[in-house]
C-alpha cells in the first residue's frame, strides 16, 4: 500500500502535566513535581501518535487567541513535512488543563473550559477528508462529522455520541472504555449502529462488538509498574486508526494497536513514551 492519508478532527488542549505522591484531599496544598507543558487532549494525543508514522497526517482543530494558543500552535507545527495543520481561529482564550498523576500512575484531569473544536463552517480544506484512508473524529460539530464520513474508514470516540446522533451517520468503528461511564454504552445505544464498537478494558482483552456477537482481542501485558495512565486510550485510538487505514480488520488493528496504548504506561508524559507506528508488511512490522 502507498503511504496512507489520515486525518484527525478534534481538540488540542494546553496541558500542564505533573505528578504527586498521593491523592489530593480537601484542604491539601499540592506540589506538582516533574511538571511540563504539552499539547494534548483527545485529538492532540491521537494526532501525536499518528505523527510517529510515515503517514500523511492532517489535523483539523481550533485555536484561541492567547499565549496558551500560541504555545500549542508552535508545538503542533514543529513536526515533519508529512504533517499538515488546519486550524480555525476563535476569539477566546485557549482552554488550559492541569493533569495530576499520583504515585499509582492514576491521572486526575482538571479543565478550565470546553475544548475548542473546528466546525464545517470554518474556512478549512474539508474536501481533504474525502481522500483520506481513515479519519479519527473527536470533534463536536455534526456537520464536520458528516464530512468525515466521506473517508474510506471513519473512527469516532464514544465520547462524541451526541455528535453521532445529530449527524445520523454510521462510523466504521466507535472506540470507548469499559471503565468510563461516558464511553461504555452498549452497541444498541447507537442509531445508526457503527460497523464495530471497540471497548478497551485496561490489561484485560479488548472487546469488539458487532450485531453478530463479540470478539475478544488479548491486550498486551502491562508493565510491571504503571508510571502514568494518561494518554493510553488516545494513543490506542490513534494507532487503531493507522492500522485501519492500512486495510486491516478491526480485530487485527486492535491487536497491533494494543502495545501502543500500553507503551505510554511507562512514563507520565505520553509524548515521550508513545511507540513508533510501523506499516503492516514492513520488516519491522
Amino acid at each position: 500500500m502507498t503511504t496512507p492519508r489520515i486525518a484527525v478532527v478534534g481538540h488540542v488542549e494546553h496541558v500542564t502535566l505533573g505528578r504527586t505522591e498521593g491523592v489530593p484531599r480537601p484542604g491539601d496544598i499540592i506540589h506538582l513535581q516533574d511538571t511540563r507543558f504539552l499539547p494534548a487532549g483527545g485529538g492532540g494525543l491521537a494526532f501525536a501518535q499518528l505523527c510517529r508514522s510515515d503517514a500523511e497526517v492532517h489535523l483539523f482543530t481550533a485555536l484561541g487567541r492567547d499565549e496558551a494558543a500560541r504555545a500549542v500552535e508552535e508545538r503542533i507545527r514543529a513536526t515533519t513535512e508529512r504533517v499538515h495543520i488546519h486550524a480555525a481561529r476563535r476569539a477566546v482564550d485557549h482552554p488550559r488543563v492541569v493533569i495530576v498523576v499520583d504515585g499509582d500512575g492514576r491521572r486526575t484531569i482538571i479543565v478550565t473550559g470546553s475544548p475548542l473544536q473546528p466546525a464545517a463552517t470554518d474556512p478549512l480544506p474539508w474536501s481533504i477528508l474525502a481522500d483520506c484512508d481513515a479519519v479519527y473524529f473527536t470533534g463536536a460539530d455534526p456537520d464536520s462529522l458528516r464530512l468525515a464520513r466521506a473517508a474510506r474508514r471513519l473512527v469516532v470516540t464514544a465520547r462524541r455520541s451526541a455528535a453521532l446522533r445529530a449527524a445520523a451517520v454510521a462510523p466504521d468503528v466507535v472506540i470507548g472504555s469499559v471503565a468510563d461511564p461516558r464511553e461504555n454504552a452498549p452497541l444498541e445505544a447507537y442509531d445508526p449502529r457503527p460497523g464495530a464498537l471497540v471497548l478497551t478494558d485496561g490489561p484485560r482483552p479488548v472487546r469488539v462488538l458487532r450485531d453478530g456477537g463479540t470478539a475478544l482481542v488479548d491486550a498486551p501485558p502491562a508493565p510491571d509498574r504503571v508510571v502514568g495512565d494518561y494518554g493510553a486510550g488516545d494513543s490506542f485510538a490513534g494507532a487503531l486508526t493507522f492500522f485501519l487505514a492500512h486495510g486491516l480488520s478491526v480485530e487485527e488493528g486492535c491487536r497491533r494497536a494494543g502495545p501502543h496504548g500500553a507503551a505510554v504506561l511507562r512514563g507520565i508524559d505520553p509524548l515521550k513514551t508513545q511507540a513508533p507506528l510501523v506499516a503492516p508488511g514492513s520488516r519491522a512490522g
